[in-house]
């Protein structure tokens, strides 16, 4: 599983926007200030989590983006599947993925299917409130 930028980009604004939570609402401009990223390309990552319940948008003038949770109910597994779309490591453990024909023979779907189930186990442990920790401490 290779992480894209969108995913990585993502969860570095959800964490810029928990470390600023105390404001009203946080513009974008700001954020992609604070985190060195194109405003056009966090404004694409902000639609997508907007529009899928992770945060909250407020247009025009006074307007930005909020948590509409605490840090704590953000969990990295969620907001990496949604920028993702999987998280799985080989194409036949993806969502809706068609049966591999060599399913029964196969002699490493078993690690496969452990190795999906400690990624997503561990992503699903990390929460935003665990990466607003400096140095994961």
């Amino acid at each position: 599983m290779i992480v894209s930028t969108r995913g990585r980009y993502a969860l570095r604004v959800l964490v810029d926007m928990a470390e600023h939570s105390h404001e009203e609402r946080i513009p974008l401009k700001e954020v992609a200030e604070r985190q060195q990223i194109s405003q056009k390309y966090i404004e694409a990552i902000m639609t997508l989590l907007s529009k899928n319940g992770f945060v909250d948008a407020v247009h025009g003038k006074g307007g930005g983006y909020k948590l509409n949770r605490t840090p704590e109910e953000y969990k990295v597994g969620d907001i990496l599947r949604l920028t993702e779309g999987t998280l799985a490591p080989v194409a036949c453990l993806e969502k809706d993925a068609e049966a591999c024909p060599r399913e029964a023979e196969c002699r490493t779907l078993s690690m496969w299917s452990k190795l999906d189930e400690l990624i997503e186990g561990y992503l699903d442990s990390v929460s935003l409130a665990d990466l607003m920790k400096k140095n994961g401490n």
